[in-house]
């Protein structure tokens, strides 16, 4: 009879220490050995480490909504429970629930004024698979993706597609947000622009003027390429977070402002942000229809699907305008609450002196602010020279944990962070404020 080797004697076997680790490695992929985990998710073990010391941390870091601060909808609860309870449980179709690509279309007429067929309309699990698919729906390896920094891992993505990066350097004067006159010479050649707004990390948004102008020269390239038989500059519009808008701040899309765009605007959209469901992973894409079938293929093989039971659950709500509207609202006042009184009090520390400030916020759940500590010696004596001190003096002396635009891809030492405000209640805000004026004051 032939014999098995036990598991435990094949463990024996395996390389042990740094080196036997170095060792296999050499048998994996590059793309394993490139590709680097998210920065964020670093900072949050650091974060959680210290909350298990039993210190105050006002927790600015994830881009989540903390349950009992932003619960999900009611009616969108109570549907994904019926539709368990129906055993609504197999696979959906690999393109999404009927229901929900229908009310999809609805949506996008009914509040951005875009008229798109069905077959326009793909769903899957969450707005990551989107954008995923559509870098493997347009790249080929070694072609150019534009996107500016910061921005949301796209420096990531561009890894996973084998394609080239080409960075759009941006300024706190334009709000993070790219221009067409910094794009302009970045697009020949390349094959994808990577547009978010309102923006993660910052919280701001697109001027209708600038898309505009940015649309402008997206077109007059494609037009250029038509000429002489070049393949067509696509732009990814990732506008999940585009229910939160404030004060004079209001969202835009390229079709809005130029019909042509819509053969090259390929939308990333989910519930995510828009109704505070980031774990029920439902997002979608809208692209048109040719493309749409490639990625619909693409993502299939993956298995990137929404599970059916939160399709059906979303169909229904997305369709409800009374209830969405009221459950939007709602959500976006207290969210603007929290950024205004974050924006606020760092401003009045700004006031006084201090080496602090804020762009006020517009979208999202995000507030950029500066702490300019660069060449200043904390208490220890270290003189400050990255974002990485700032940040660990923050997270240490005032509690306050943040995460530095060098995990959204921008390479300056100048001190900008994202704050996030999803997790955290006004009442944590203002315990933080003091404590961070301290914290500034200590810095000589």
């Amino acid at each position: 009879m032939p014999t098995h080797r036990p598991l435990l004697a094949c463990r024996d076997h395996m390389p042990l220490g740094p080196a036997g680790e170095d060792a296999a490695q050499r048998g994996l992929s590059p793309l394993a050995l490139q590709l680097v985990g998210s920065e964020i998710l670093k900072i949050a073990a650091s974060v959680r480490a210290l909350q298990a010391q039993g210190h105050a941390v006002c927790n600015l870091t994830v881009g989540d909504f903390l349950p009992q601060q932003f619960p999900i909808p009611t009616a969108l609860q109570a549907a994904v429970i019926s539709a368990y309870e129906r055993r609504e449980t197999n696979y959906p179709p690999s393109d999404g629930m009927p229901a929900l690509r229908e009310a999809v279309v609805d949506l996008y007429r009914r509040t951005l004024g875009l008229d798109y067929p069905v077959e326009s309309i793909a769903i899957f699990g969450g707005a990551r698979p989107a954008i995923y698919g559509t870098y493997r729906a347009i790249i080929a390896p070694g072609e150019r993706v534009i996107y500016s920094t910061p921005s949301w891992n796209n420096n990531h993505y561009v890894r996973l597609a084998d394609a080239v990066p080409v960075e759009c350097d941006t300024s706190a004067d334009e709000g993070f947000m790219p221009t067409a006159e910094r794009l302009r010479p970045l697009l020949p050649g390349a094959r994808l622009l990577c547009l978010n707004s309102p923006l993660n990390p910052t919280g701001t948004v697109i001027e209708k003027d600038e898309l505009a102008r940015i649309c402008e020269v997206v077109i007059e390239e494609n037009r250029r390429r038509q000429r002489s038989g070049e393949r067509a500059l696509y732009v990814m519009y990732d506008q999940v977070y585009y229910a939160l808008t404030f004060g004079d701040a209001k969202h835009y899309t390229p079709p809005e402002l130029c019909p042509e765009m819509a053969a090259y605007t390929i939308f990333v959209d989910a519930i995510s942000k828009s109704l505070c469901a980031t774990g029920l992973r439902v997002g979608w894409a809208v692209a048109p229809p040719y493309l749409m079938g490639r990625m619909r293929d693409i993502l299939g093989h993956v298995g990137a699907w929404a599970p059916r039971p939160e399709q059906i659950a979303t169909a229904a709500i997305l369709k409800d305008a009374e209830t969405l509207s009221s459950f939007q609202v709602a959500m976006t006042r207290e969210v603007e609450q929290r950024l205004s009184l974050l924006y606020e009090g760092i401003s009045a520390l700004q006031a006084v002196g201090l080496p602090v400030r804020a762009i006020p916020p517009q979208g999202a759940i995000y507030l950029s602010a500066q702490f300019d500590l660069r060449g200043r010696k904390l208490p220890d004596g270290t003189v400050v020279s990255t974002n990485e001190q700032v940040r660990s003096y923050l997270l240490h002396a005032a509690g306050m944990a943040v995460v530095p635009f060098q995990a959204f891809g921008m390479r300056p030492e100048t001190g900008w962070m994202r704050l996030s405000v999803g997790a955290v209640s006004l009442s944590d805000i203002n315990a933080l404020l003091p404590r961070l004026r301290e914290a500034l004051l200590a810095v000589a």
